[in-house]
């Protein structure tokens, strides 16, 4: 479990609060999409759980334990890729498991070639990144984090430089993964786009004045139906509430 607790934190030389005494809880196997205005602080949330950055005040708790920097455990996807420019597509995935300790060569070899093919980089997988375009560059930086196996997820709008079917498939890939096997993966997924939250999200919070301020819990059946484009009447009745939190 994930627990903040009065988190508040400001970046050097600033006078705002971009976190301002938030609490927040995130159970362990839960898929948590975090919504709310461009600068209220989702962004800087992820990078608190990542460890990245502290905060002023209050604490982040993992597993019972106080976040006091970054960790294997928790795996973080930017929305700007960060490759090694030397490196090989695959070599920047094992680079990357290898760092873990977790795989024997032979396991990493084969976990990073199967979801190099599952994010469409199978046949890249020898290219430098800049020999990549900047979607490409972002799947296989979305093929390293699932690669990885952490038990906690991180993603800060991960799928918004991709092509709406690149980025359907990853979707589909993403929550498949995640609602698979015998331990969900705890997902704290940062997105602007509304839809994208309704497929993926098994709770959505939402972000005002650097608190939660809004949340509700998404069903398996309303995620299937926005991600088959259905427009069942339920589907859209929430997406309307959703977006009235904007107000």
């Amino acid at each position: 479990m994930i627990q903040m607790n009065q988190v508040t934190f400001a970046y050097p030389k600033s006078d705002r609060n971009v976190l301002d005494g938030l609490c927040l809880n995130i159970e362990d196997g839960e898929f948590l999409c975090v919504i709310g205005h461009s600068g209220c602080g989702k962004s800087t949330l992820l990078r608190l759980a990542a460890g990245l950055d502290l905060p002023q005040s209050g604490e982040i708790m993992i597993d019972g334990k106080p976040v006091t920097g970054p960790s294997a455990d928790r795996t973080i996807v930017f929305q700007q890729y960060s490759l090694f420019p030397w490196m090989t597509v695959r070599e920047n995935v094992l680079f990357a498991m290898k760092k873990t300790g977790r795989f024997q060569k032979e396991e990493a070899l084969t976990r990073a070639e199967y979801f190099l093919e599952k994010t469409g980089m199978a046949e890249n997988m020898g290219r430098y990144p800049y020999q990549l375009s900047g979607g490409m560059r972002q799947r296989t930086a979305i093929a390293r984090a699932l690669a990885i196996d952490s038990p906690y997820l991180l993603l800060d709008e991960p799928f918004g430089a991709l092509d709406t079917r690149i980025r359907s498939q990853l979707q589909d890939l993403l929550r498949e993964l995640w609602a698979s096997g015998t331990e969900k993966k705890t997902v704290i997924f940062v997105t602007h786009d509304l839809e994208e939250a309704m497929i993926l999200g098994s709770r959505i919070v939402f972000i005002r004045d650097g608190r939660v301020c809004r949340e509700k819990k998404i069903c398996q059946e309303i995620n299937c139906c926005c991600s088959g484009n259905l427009g069942r009447a339920d589907c859209m009745a929430i997406k309307e509430e959703l977006a009235g939190w904007y107000q």
